[in-house]
Formats: C-alpha cells, structure tokens, sequence
C-alpha cells in the first residue's frame, strides 16, 4: 500500500507571478512512475524562462524545476527500473511517446510529444515529485545538493560539449551553472577553456581562472587565439556573431539554452569559411548515463549557493539578477 500525507510546493499560477508555496495531498504514482521525496532541486534558467513566459505557455498551474535529486519512496505498477529507497535524478526531459520518427531514430530528445519536469509535468520545487521510472536515474552515494546541479546544468553542458567536437581550444559564454561544470570536464579531458563572462564581472572570471581557464575576459572581447569551437550558454542573441568572430575557419558555434534572444543580422563573411552553427534541444538518456558516469571521474563539483524551499522566489531573482556564481539549490 502506498502511504498518503500531504507534501509542500512553490506553484506558478501565471507566467510573470511570483511562486506561491501551497499544501496539496502527496501524488499517488500511475503505472510506470515513481514518487520521490525531493532532497534538492536546483535552479535552472529554463525554471527562469517558464516563470518569466519566454517560452509558450505550458499548463497552469504548474510546479516547476527539473534539477532534481531525492529518494524513492512509492513505486506504481510496472515501474521496475528503481527501488523504494534509492536515490535517482530526475531531469528535464521526462517523457517520450517511444512512436515518432524522432524516437525511432535514436533522437528522442527531439520527440514530437514529449513531457518536460517542471514545464508540462510538476516538477522539484516542492517536497515530493512523480516521475516517469524509465527517465529518472540512479545517482548512489552522492551529496545531493552538489549533485542536483548536474541534471540539467551539467547534462545540457555535456551534450553541447559533444556537439562542439574534439577541439583543444573551447570558448565558454556566459560563465554559470553549465559553463563552471562543463569547464571541469574540459580541463580532465585537457582541452583550454576560454571563458567569456558579462563586460565587467570580475568575480565570475576569477572563477573561472580558479576552475582552469587558460584566459577569462569580458564576452565583447576577443580570446587571443582562434577557437576552435563555442558554447554559447547565456539567452543573448548578440553573442552568436561574437562566437561566430573568435572561431577558426571550420569552427563549430553551439547555442546551448531552450530559448535566446533575437540573433542580430551579420555578414556572411563571419560564417563563411565552413563555421557551423548549431543549436543543442533538451537531452537523451544516453546523455545522462554518458555524463554522470564521467562526472566523477572527472571530479566535477558544482558551486551552489542553498535556499530553503520557500525561498525559491529570491533564488530566481538572483538568477535573474546575474547574483549568483554557479547554481541555486533549493532544499525542502
């Protein structure tokens, strides 16, 4: 029997509203799903461009976050892929309908009818979470709250980073929760990291020196050498001919968000030469299990910066802000 209670959640009424943290009856889950009790969820700027309407509206209301880690406590029919009891991630994608050409082809990420935690289904904002069994996976013995971060930051950093191709010389722009822990990976893997931060942040260019970046500067700035590929992760537009600028001829420029502001017009000449530009939707499991078997190898540790659940509000207003260096965590 599967026990009943009551559980907490910060809840988006409408786009543009703050969270209002609610009481609700624990979710009982369907076949095929598992409940978790959240240990941590993090921030993402995708939580920021739910809360904010830059992407379609989704139902409402909804609970939203999709970095989220915490423990099995209620398994439903069929779900056979974890047991009560152990820990599991749950990230951003979270459903697939397994029929379309794009799921047939290995390309799930791009699924015509897809489900996303926090955005069409509740997600970790709260004290309990359901999740699909098949898209939540095995995290062990890990901090919870250095952990979270990694279910989305980390695995869209992964992806984009694979996109990017084999080059030594990678440029970072925008220097926050994907690029600190992608930049770790970088430096394991030896490549040289280039980090391009807001025009003035010192601090987040410390970090980034501090994190084995061979040069850190300003993103209106040019590296001192051609890269030979960037990852745009800030939503600005502008970036694009920048990035487009610092590579070498045959370079490879990735757009790493959900959602960026318009990309200004450029001449030609800036991607002539054989650049590529290329943008990175969402994830596959493959990207997960790839990635969170390298990150302790790796020895990736995220920065965060914890907030108790009821202040999920002021997490995103600092993430709004540019106030936070890494990730935000949210902790019932």
């Amino acid at each position: 029997m599967i026990a009943s209670g009551i559980m907490r959640a910060m809840v988006l009424h409408a786009v543009g509203r703050p969270l209002d943290m609610e009481t609700r009856p624990l979710p009982l889950p369907g076949p095929g799903e598992i409940r978790v009790q959240v240990e941590a969820c993090a921030v993402c700027r995708t939580d920021l461009h739910v809360v904010d309407g830059d992407l379609p509206p989704g139902p409402m209301p909804i609970v939203p976050g999709h970095e989220i880690v915490g423990i099995v406590e209620a398994i439903g029919i069929g779900a056979t892929a974890h047991a009560v009891g152990e820990r599991v991630g749950i990230p951003w994608l979270g459903g697939t309908c397994g029929t379309c050409p794009y799921c047939r082809s290995q390309q799930e990420n791009l699924c015509d009818d897809p489900v996303f935690t926090g955005y069409t289904r509740d997600g970790g904002f709260a004290t309990h979470a359901v999740a699909g069994a098949d898209f939540a996976f095995a995290m062990g013995e890990v901090d919870p709250v250095n952990a979270a971060p990694l279910m989305c930051a980390g695995l869209i950093g992964w992806r984009s980073l694979k996109m990017a191709g084999d080059g030594e010389k990678i440029g970072l722009y925008g220097f926050g929760a994907a690029a600190h822990l992608i930049a770790q990976v970088c430096r394991w893997q030896g490549r040289k990291v280039y980090a391009f931060t807001r025009p003035g942040d010192m601090s987040a260019q410390e970090m980034a020196r501090g994190l084995g970046a061979v040069w850190a500067g300003g993103s209106e700035e040019m590296p001192p050498e051609k890269l030979d590929a960037a990852i745009i992760f800030a939503p600005v537009g502008s970036l694009v001919p920048a990035a487009l600028k610092a590579v070498r001829k045959g370079g490879i420029v990735v757009c790493g968000g959900i959602h960026m502001s318009d990309i200004p017009a450029f001449p030609y000449r800036i991607l002539w030469e054989e650049r590529k530009l290329v943008s990175v939707a969402n994830l596959t499991r493959q990207d997960a299990v790839e990635f969170l078997a390298i990150a302790p190898m790796a020895g990736v540790r995220a920065a965060t910066t914890v907030y108790p659940l009821s202040e999920a509000n002021r997490a995103l207003d600092d993430l709004r802000a540019g106030r936070l260096q890494g990730a935000a965590v949210l902790v019932p």
